[in-house]
């Protein structure tokens, strides 16, 4: 099955889900998964790993570009100056 139309059920069971309620209640999301056939859920568990790497490159390129991690740069600098770091 394909990870789009596998991620569009998981959407569709979740819009089921929360017709009649305000919040997704996680406990019948989980309910649902564990009903998936291994194929379907090796699948499941992909997608959700790509959408988490996605969310982490976002956050990583925000952090970026807001030069949060500019100190990461000053301390391999550092040690690179003291001799600390090998060339690969």
């Amino acid at each position: 099955m394909d990870l789009s139309v596998l991620g569009l059920q998981f959407i569709e069971c979740i819009a089921v889900l929360t017709k009649n309620e305000k919040m997704i209640d996680i406990k019948k999301i989980k309910n649902e998964i564990e009903k998936l056939p291994e194929s379907d859920f090796a699948e499941l568990r992909r997608w959700i790993a790509e959408k988490d790497w996605e969310k982490w490159d976002t956050e990583i390129e925000k952090d970026s570009n807001a030069n949060k991690l500019d100190f990461l740069i000053d301390e391999a600098s550092k040690e690179k100056n003291n001799g600390n770091l090998k060339d690969l």
